[in-house]
């Protein structure tokens, strides 16, 4: 029997499949959930997307505030802090994600968690005023990104923010990029990088806004690391 297999309850298979090791397992979110560890995953980087990520906060509506799957580190308890004494909302399909999310929630009415598939949200349309997807359209099949983005741009009420964190788009230019070895290696590690590296995420995002009546226009991006990472921030209105 193949080891992810005793991950797949509940689970979507590409998760389970590709991932298991990195956010299903009990002991490698221990291990991943320590802040050496994500700065060296994001080559030094982390402090930097986080920092700039919040100041996007600066300019948006905290009324109601999803986190789009749940991620390593403090950017959780720093979002609660942040739009306080509005509560955040969390979901992410991973049970042992949530416990790890609801820890760092003090007190715990800061956070409202919900166990949901991103790509079927049961929130009624309209429901946030500003989402958060921190590293997560990189880690999804083209299919899954595409319900992801759909369900993102449902859920954002009119005047609502989006707010990505993300790779950038193809850095042919930056070294960990074109020197083989760390190409091969960060493409075996995320498997869907390389499709995402290839979109053009606005375009792709107005293409699922619109099923929706609504548009995405961009109004902040910021490349980092050398275009490696950007943090990009929309704003969602009806057409």
């Amino acid at each position: 029997m193949k080891i992810y297999k005793r991950f797949l309850d509940g689970m979507p298979e590409y998760l389970a499949r590709y991932y298991w090791w990195a956010y299903l397992w009990q002991k490698s979110v221990w291990f991943f959930d320590h802040q050496p560890i994500i700065n060296a995953i994001l080559f030094g980087q982390y402090k930097k997307l986080m920092q700039l990520t919040m100041q996007q906060l600066e300019h948006t509506d905290h009324t109601r505030v999803l986190q789009l799957t749940c991620v390593y580190g403090m950017l959780t308890p720093k979002l609660i802090e942040k739009i306080k004494p509005s509560p955040l909302h969390i979901t992410d399909v991973a049970p042992v994600q949530l416990r790890l999310a609801a820890s760092k929630a003090a007190p715990a009415s800061s956070l409202i968690k919900t166990r949901m598939n991103a790509e079927y949200l049961g929130y009624k349309d309209n429901s946030f005023t500003t989402t958060i997807l921190f590293f997560l359209l990189h880690e999804l099949p083209i299919e899954a990104r595409e319900n992801v983005l759909s369900e993102t741009m449902r859920t954002l009420s009119d005047g609502g923010t989006l707010l990505l964190t993300e790779y950038a788009e193809l850095p042919k230019k930056h070294f960990l990029y074109w020197f083989f070895p760390t190409r091969w290696i960060t493409t075996k590690l995320e498997p869907f990088l390389n499709d995402f590296w290839h979109e053009n995420l606005t375009k792709k995002l107005n293409i699922q806004a619109a099923k929706h009546g609504k548009q995405a226009s961009l109004i902040s991006h910021t490349d980092i690391f050398s275009k490696f990472y950007r943090v990009t921030t929309y704003k969602i209105n009806k057409r």
